[in-house]
C-alpha cells in the first residue's frame, strides 16, 4: 500500500512517522521534500529545502517535483510519502500534489493531519533546524483549510480516499500523545488494508 501523509509545516509529521516506523518497521517512509532537495542540489545547486521553494521559479520547481514523483513511484513495498498538500510560495498556495504528480504516484490513501493552531506554533518554536516563515495563527489555520481542499482535489486525480486525523481540541495528557494517536491511526489503516 502507498499512503501520502500531509500536514502544515512544523505540525509534527516527522515525529508521528517515527512512531509509525517503530510500530511497523517494514514500512518505508519517504520524505518527498528530501527527494526533491537531492534532485534540486544535483540540477540547480540548491542547499536546503527552505531555499528550494524561495529560489526556484515555478517551472524549475515543477520539473523537480515530477522527477521526485517518478523516483518515489518506482519504489516497492508498503510506503508512506511524507509531504504537503499545499506549499506557501510566491505569496500564495501552490499544490503539493497536482494532478500530474498524483497520476505518477497513484497512492491508495491520502491522510491529512490537523491540529490546534497553538500546538503548531509551539512545535515550530522548538524546531531550530528549519528556517520557517513566521505565520500568525490565522495564517496557519488558513493553510490547514487550504490543505483540506488540496487533499480532496489530489484524491480525485489519484482516485484514492482521504482520511482526516483531526486532533483539534483533543487534549494531550503527556508529551507526544498526539503523535502516538496519529501514528496508531496510520498503522490501523495499513493493517486494515492487509487484512482485506
Amino acid at each position: 500500500m502507498k499512503m501520502i501523509v500531509v500536514a502544515v509545516p512544523g505540525s509534527g509529521k516527522t515525529t508521528i512517522l517515527k512512531y509509525v516506523k517503530e510500530m511497523m518497521p517494514e514500512i518505508s517512509i519517504v520524505n518527498y521534500g528530501d527527494v526533491m532537495l537531492e534532485l534540486a542540489r544535483e540540477h540547480y545547486g540548491i542547499h536546503n529545502r527552505d531555499e528550494m521553494r524561495k529560489v526556484l521559479n515555478i517551472e524549475e520547481y515543477r520539473k523537480i517535483q515530477e522527477m521526485a514523483a517518478d523516483r518515489i513511484a518506482s519504489m516497492e513495498g508498503d510506503i508512506i510519502v511524507d509531504t504537503h498538500a499545499s506549499i506557501k510560495m510566491h505569496g500564495g498556495y501552490y499544490p503539493g500534489l497536482p494532478d500530474r504528480i498524483m497520476e505518477r504516484l497513484r497512492p491508495d490513501i491520502i491522510l491529512l493531519l490537523e491540529f490546534d493552531v497553538e500546538k503548531i506554533m509551539e512545535r515550530r518554536s522548538k524546531d531550530k533546524e528549519r528556517s520557517r516563515d513566521l505565520e500568525s495563527g490565522e495564517e496557519i489555520e488558513m493553510h490547514q483549510m487550504a490543505n483540506r481542499y488540496y487533499a480532496f482535489a489530489a484524491a480525485n486525480a489519484g482516485e484514492c480516499t482521504v482520511h482526516i486525523v483531526n486532533l483539534r481540541g483533543v487534549p494531550e495528557t503527556r508529551p507526544y500523545e498526539h503523535a502516538e494517536m496519529a501514528a496508531k491511526r496510520i498503522v490501523e489503516l495499513f493493517k486494515g488494508a492487509k487484512s482485506k
